[in-house]
């Protein structure tokens, strides 16, 4: 961890007698803060604040801890800034660590991150194929790509497009149990369901209105591709994300269901811990995936086709 970032939060900490109060003022989540004053107190060996429900107060071993971080941060602010400060020309180098579900991953990020790493071959990525909500700070992950309306407002989140869903089913489904004709006819099918989000209650608008749908079946997941594919065998009806589908669709494989029921819309956002002295291959990054994203499903590769007239292989 750097370490002039770390007594840059510890100051802040100190001379705002509240980690809260740190966070905001450097534009930084409070988790992050808090493995900041970890990390400071793991290299003193020794605790560096009192802590009270009321306010905070420097140990011994934290008054030698700020005065020697005051003295880092004057030699730091004294060093003359080179090209490895971030300068205009610098190259997006370093390694990022990016969690995602296993179903965005395989239908945008994977193509998306490929001809990134094209076009900064200095970057490295660690994907992380994850469903739950990773902890960024304990997990070290710089980036979490999420599908999700209810996000962590102790993380900074960056819109990069919209997710939308298709109600679905084989058409071997469909003849032994026929095609629901309305919302409430879903109560009567076997829906597949995903574990982490609307498990039971299914959410649409129809005329401009919000509705939900109570639903149940025999079988859940934590993953949609594992529920994609049953849908496929014919197992039941399934909510899917429209990029996952679009190709069974078109082939015939599945076919979508109550066209007048538009399901609810999620967010698809890049999350982070924060975006003070943010890594120049993380600011990259961010603005790469919201270029694909906007080009549309095959915006990942005619991205790297368009900024670097590359020869991607899209097979």
């Amino acid at each position: 961890m750097d370490r002039i970032r770390a007594a840059e939060v510890f100051v802040a900490i100190v001379e705002r007698h509240s980690m809260a109060a740190a966070a905001e003022a450097l534009d930084m989540s409070r988790a992050m803060v808090s493995r900041y004053l970890a990390e400071m107190e793991e290299w003193a060996a020794a605790r560096l604040l009192h802590r009270s429900t009321r306010r905070l107060s420097l140990t011994p071993a934290g008054e030698l801890a700020l005065a020697r971080c005051r003295q880092l941060l004057e030699l730091a602010a004294e060093l003359p800034a080179g090209e490895g400060a971030g300068g205009a020309d610098e190259e997006p180098h370093g390694l990022l660590r990016v969690s995602s579900s296993q179903s965005l991953a395989q239908a945008w990020l994977a193509p998306a991150i490929a001809g990134f790493l094209q076009r900064h071959p200095r970057t490295v990525v660690d994907l992380h194929i994850d469903n739950r909500a990773v902890n960024l700070v304990a997990e070290r992950i710089d980036l979490a790509v999420r599908i999700s309306n209810e996000l962590d407002p102790n993380l900074i989140a960056r819109p990069l497009g919209r997710c939308e869903s298709v109600l679905c089913a084989s058409p071997a489904y469909l003849a032994r149990h026929g095609e629901p004709q309305g919302l409430q006819d879903l109560g009567r099918h076997n829906c597949l369901t995903y574990s982490y989000w609307g498990k039971s209650l299914w959410q649409f608008e129809r005329q401009g209105q919000p509705e939900s749908v109570a639903v149940g079946g025999n079988l859940s997941a934590n993953e949609s591709v594992v529920l994609l594919e049953a849908a496929l065998a014919g197992c039941g009806i399934s909510l899917q994300p429209r990029f996952s589908v679009e190709a069974p669709l078109a082939q015939g494989r599945l076919k979508a269901l109550l066209p007048d029921c538009r399901p609810q819309v999620l967010g698809i956002h890049g999350v982070y811990a924060s975006r003070r002295h943010m890594p120049l291959a993380l600011r990259a990054l961010l603005d790469w995936l919201a270029a694909a994203f906007e080009a549309g499903s095959a915006g990942a590769t005619a991205l790297a086709q368009r900024n670097q007239g590359l020869d991607i292989d899209g097979g």
